[in-house]
């Protein structure tokens, strides 16, 4: 299956339309998806990467860690030339001694440098393709000193290219004083769209690329999930306590993945790529982050990152975004607006 590829911004990166999420690879933390097979991890990252994906985003604190060691274990099983480009991110910090504690939000230059030192090693890598700050420091360290990190580190050839993630269009314009933010990582799915009408049209307009995650709500908006999914799921899943995945909204959100049945029929494909399918038609967004935690899972998302949407679809969509109430932000991709 040819995959779409896109320019990342102008960093000179290209990646495939869709990469692989490997959130739920790091396993049982503060925000983990619960207990997870590490053999079923690096095998599903393998099947992505013999199917043609060709980047796979982590994190430092997924895990505490541990997702990057996976990650990197998967790298060692291919050849360097086959590799898939690495994206991790920086400025979470959790605590070793207390895993399911909350972390904490510290993007100072000392930590950024410390966490970017580690990361290189875990992944067992020499540079870092795309370095990000996960989230807005709470420490109260200016966003000016933060991204001059940033830049230092790109400098000194640790990493290549640099963003940011959950940043508004505030911060983006602050880092932009500094030097060009190469990327920003929003969420994106038909649940969760208020990017679509804010930071999403800032970086099309400033040639900032944007890799979206969650374009699948995290399995809300997938074939097979259901109530008995989530009664299913560990104790210590995040998902147990999120407001989408408990009434009342959670029928609203179900009955919104039912619609897309017709659409992926038509299209002969899977409810997961129309999800996907759907985040990728946004003008400015460059690829879709898709998690996975066995390899049949790569399998349901992966025509998302090649099925082309009809103005019809979009349509069909968008009206059943309206009658269901799910979610809020734009019900349509700027480019279908009227």
């Amino acid at each position: 299956m040819d995959i779409n590829v896109r320019k990342l911004g102008a960093s000179g990166i290209e990646i495939t339309a869709v990469g692989f999420g490997s959130w739920a690879v790091g396993g049982d933390w503060a925000f983990g998806w619960g207990d997870q097979s590490d053999d079923d991890s690096v095998a599903a990252i393998l099947h992505a990467a013999a199917a043609g994906v060709n980047w796979i985003d982590t994190a430092a604190v997924y895990g505490l860690g541990h997702s990057e060691e996976v990650v990197g274990r998967a790298l060692k099983r291919l050849p360097v030339g086959d590799r898939p480009l690495v994206f991790t991110k920086c400025g979470v910090v959790g605590d070793p001694a207390r895993p399911h504690a909350a972390p904490r939000r510290i993007a100072s230059p000392q930590s950024i440098r410390r966490e970017c030192e580690a990361s290189l090693k875990r992944l067992g890598v020499e540079r870092i393709d795309l370095y990000q700050i996960h989230v807005p420091d709470e420490s109260g360290v200016p966003p000016e000193e933060s991204w001059g990190e940033m830049t230092r580190l790109q400098d000194e050839g640790k990493v290549r290219a640099i963003g940011v993630s959950n940043y508004d269009v505030a911060l983006l314009e602050r880092c932009e004083s500094v030097r060009h933010v190469d990327s920003l990582q929003p969420p994106l799915s038909l649940i969760s769209r208020e990017a679509g009408a804010t930071v999403i049209p800032w970086c099309a307009a400033h040639g900032t690329g944007v890799i979206v995650y969650s374009p699948m709500a995290s399995g809300l908006l997938t074939d097979s999930f259901s109530r008995a999914r989530i009664a299913s799921m560990a104790e210590t899943d995040w998902r147990r306590m999120e407001a989408d995945y408990n009434e009342p909204v959670l029928s609203a959100n179900l009955a919104l993945r039912d619609s897309l049945r017709p659409v992926a029929a038509r299209h002969a494909t899977t409810v997961s790529a129309v999800a996907v399918a759907w985040t990728l038609a946004w003008p400015g967004v460059t690829g879709a982050i898709v998690g996975a935690r066995r390899p049949d899972q790569v399998d349901a998302w992966l025509p998302g990152g090649s099925l082309a949407l009809m103005p019809d679809d979009l349509a069909e969509i968008a009206a059943a975004v309206e009658r269901t109430g799910a979610g809020s932000g734009p019900v349509m991709p700027a480019t279908q607006l009227p």
